[in-house]
């Protein structure tokens, strides 16, 4: 069996970042920070953002703000940047109405993630992942997270849902690699690691892509891993893979990613506040002691010397 849409690193891109959604201490959007991120992630090598996913804190956005967080995103990506937009929600009249709107105002794609909460049965699944994607043009990236959402894609859901001509993709934060592979190979839908620890892996097995949230201070070194995975020479991915854990690490194991992301943000400069909204609350001194060492040790090598290694 083949996918019968087009690749999804064609649509997509490769290099992705879930990106954080920057706001000011009292909770409201922080426009030129927004746009900061947006510009920061396409100079480090990003080929595509991932706009109000898990990262984005999506469930804390209402329909006007996405709209103008997609507009301020859109300003500071450019027109060549992939976007791709957190539409799911444990609603599926919502969403659609959600993926409808962001489509009129200029998406490229849309991220669908799994109903969380509700846990629907498989077929249930279906129905809703379907609803979204018959809702408008725009190709979609399933989202599999059972980790948040307590339900996860069945693996022949997703054979299912990968017969649809406009679900092009899943991001996998999962973590079954072999049911990945199985699947990649059954169907040819693409698979982007969603697991920023599994990176490597991931690509080595055959993703398409990573969509990351260390990426938002390593996108550099992550399009460095794809381009040596690409070209066979997993001696220099594997290096390349060694010198960004310890950030990984500091990102992944500290406190949420959103959380992490936006304080790392930070201390390089890029925002001003690493606000969060309730019920997350932002790093604590421990926490961001732990971030700045991982990004003072870090050395930010450039691209070139990684792929001289």
């Amino acid at each position: 069996m083949t996918s019968p849409h087009l690749s999804a690193r064609a649509i997509f891109g490769r290099n992705l970042v879930a990106m954080p959604t920057p706001m000011t201490p009292d909770g409201s959007l922080d426009e030129p920070g927004i746009v900061a991120v947006a510009k920061h992630l396409v100079d480090a090598g990003c080929d595509g953002i991932v706009v109000a996913g898990t990262t984005g804190e999506a469930p804390t956005l209402d329909t006007a703000e996405l709209v103008r967080l997609l507009t301020l995103v859109r300003e500071g990506a450019g027109p060549e940047t992939t976007l791709v937009v957190g539409v799911g929600t444990n609603h599926t009249a919502k969403s659609v109405r959600t993926a409808q709107t962001i489509a009129a105002a200029g998406a490229d794609g849309l991220l669908v993630v799994t109903p969380y909460y509700s846990k629907p049965s498989q077929a249930g699944v279906i129905a809703h992942c379907v609803a979204i994607a018959d809702a408008t043009e725009l190709p979609v990236m399933l989202y599999d997270i059972p980790g948040r959402t307590g339900l996860p894609l069945a693996r022949t859901t997703i054979v299912e849902l990968a017969a649809h001509p406009r679900i092009a993709a899943v991001k996998d934060a999962k973590g079954d690699l072999f049911e990945a592979m199985s699947v990649m190979a059954e169907t040819g839908v693409d698979y982007y690691c969603g697991i920023d620890e599994l990176n490597l892996p991931y690509l080595a097995a055959g993703a398409s892509g990573l969509v990351s949230v260390v990426g938002a201070v390593a996108a550099d070194r992550h399009l460095a891993l794809i381009d040596a995975v690409d070209a066979g020479d997993l001696v220099t991915a594997r290096a390349i893979n060694d010198a960004v854990r310890p950030l990984t690490a500091a990102l992944m194991k500290t406190a949420p990613g959103v959380v992490t992301a936006k304080s790392a943000l930070r201390e390089v400069g890029v925002i001003e506040h690493a606000a969060v909204r309730a019920p997350l609350l932002e790093a604590t001194d421990a926490e961001v002691a732990v971030i700045r060492d991982a990004l003072v040790n870090d050395g930010r090598p450039v691209r070139d010397q990684l792929l001289a290694v």
